[in-house]
């Protein structure tokens, strides 16, 4: 069984804040290390070491890392090396973190108890909703017409796809969506949006707002000059993401590459998400 009355919260944004305070909120007992620019929390421990001696779990960030040494770790200034002392400090106890397969590579963790909350289900679908939320809060901030009537475009049906596409729909723009599978494209169709190819994109007309889900290069310079001459373009997804971004430059074009905005936009929520992922987990290993 895994204990997590004693928690140890290692780096993060406000996700991992609101994480912990709502964890204390269930009675838990939770230090934090690596966030002393917060204000909104003490930090109890001089070292990590010591503060993960008085835990009988480790809660590592989202995302893992950024540059993929060190851990993130906005609210301090104090670099957290990805490194084997990392590793020996928190290999004995259980670690819910992200990117696991970045976390074994930087140390000798064969033995440990790692369960990357990131690869759950539960958290990509909740996950997506703060991310469409805050998609759309960019989209009325930087593009000058409204997005009722306007056409929209977003690439990918995935769990962003889905949730981004709906709330589109729901504020009267006039959307398509692009996917490679039949399957969903005939959903696409079914849920009243226009349906097309990814790979016909490039020809499916000229768009107020674009979207993009897929991480992989889709817009490149050959459709952004066909679809988005007048667009703003907002890419969600993950590095390099799927824009072009010098070729916005090129064609003066509005791209803006947004990242890891459920953090941004609802920390509150993406720590409750993040909190009760962990709980799942805990109550699936147990006996």
């Amino acid at each position: 069984m895994i204990d997590i009355d004693r928690v140890c919260i290692i780096g993060g944004d406000k996700r991992q804040v609101y994480l912990g305070l709502s964890m204390i909120k269930d009675g838990k007992n939770v230090v934090f290390y690596g966030m002393d620019k917060c204000g909104m929390i003490e930090e109890d421990y001089s070292s990590l070491e010591q503060a993960v001696k008085k835990s009988s779990c480790v809660i590592l960030p989202i995302p893992l890392s950024k540059d993929g040494k060190n851990l993130f770790a906005p609210l301090s200034d104090m670099p957290i090396a990805l490194d084997h002392e990392l590793c020996r400090v928190i290999k004995e106890k259980p670690i819910f973190c992200t990117n696991s397969r970045l976390l074994k590579k930087s140390g000798s963790y064969e033995d440990a108890m790692i369960f990357d909350y990131l690869d759950r289900e539960e958290l990509a679908v909740l996950n997506a909703v703060p991310t469409a939320e805050g998609a759309v809060e960019i989209a009325m901030k930087s593009c000058p017409k409204t997005i009722y009537s306007s056409s929209c475009l977003v690439a990918g049906y995935g769990r962003i796809g889905k949730v981004l596409s709906r709330l589109l729909a729901a504020l009267g723009a006039n959307v398509t969506v692009s996917a490679r599978k039949l399957n969903d494209l005939t959903w696409i169709r079914l849920n009243g949006y226009n349906p097309i190819h990814t790979e016909d994109i490039s020809e499916s007309g000229r768009y107020d707002l674009i979207f993009n889900t897929i991480p992989s290069m889709v817009f490149d310079e050959e459709t952004l000059r066909k679809t988005a001459k007048k667009a703003v373009v907002i890419d969600l997804a993950s590095a390099p993401g799927g824009v072009d971004f010098e070729a916005c430059k090129k064609l003066d074009i509005t791209a803006i590459h947004a990242l890891s905005l459920p953090g941004k936009v609802a920390p509150v929520t993406a720590g409750e998400i993040i909190k009760n992922t962990i709980y799942n987990i805990t109550e699936e290993e147990s006996p």
